[in-house]
């Protein structure tokens, strides 16, 4: 959002009392913060929310793969699939009706099969949470400046406060 030019100038000045930068000079984020003070508005927002609105259906199914494949359930499942692979082909279908005999070369196929679909799947929701972290990083540092700028703000209506009630003090006397 662009101001307009009164607005500038008292962004400006905002920018100049608790910052001491020209507004021009300040980044993006600075500019917004600065912008959402003086139109009193939060700078807090939930990005898991903006986030996860924005994720397509790929990616949500990616991530869903990669939080079951990293889970004791998956652990557990495959396991016992795993083993009564094993039991299967090594005591239930005894000689010529095994169709996987040890050592079990399909099993082992069908695991490096998993392991090179499974990673790269994993990769891209990792990559995705990086990017998520990049968002809060940024959104936490704009809160926290707000909240600075803020206090900055109430420390020099409370200075100004005093300066007057000394001076009052000292007319008194």
């Amino acid at each position: 959002m662009k101001p307009k030019n009164n607005m500038i100038q008292y962004f400006e000045n905002i920018a100049r009392a608790l910052l001491g930068m020209k507004y021009g000079d300040l980044s993006e984020e600075e500019r917004e913060v600065i912008e959402r003070i003086a139109r009193r508005e939060p700078v807090a927002e939930n990005i898991n929310i903006t986030f996860h609105e924005s994720l397509t259906f790929g990616q949500r199914m990616a991530d869903r793969v990669a939080a079951f494949g990293g889970s004791w359930s998956f652990i557990l499942l495959f396991t016992g699939i795993m083993v009564a692979w094993m039991l299967l082909n090594s005591y239930v279908l005894i000689d010529d009706k095994a169709f996987d005999p040890y050592p079990y070369i399909l099993l082992n196929l069908t695991l490096s099969s998993l392991a090179a679909l499974q990673a790269p799947i994993i990769m891209m929701s990792q990559n995705r949470q990086a990017a998520k972290d990049r968002l809060d990083i940024s959104a936490d540092y704009q809160v926290n400046l707000k909240a600075e700028l803020e206090i900055m703000r109430l420390h020099e209506k409370i200075d100004d406060l005093t300066q007057l009630l000394l001076a009052q003090k000292s007319k008194e006397l």
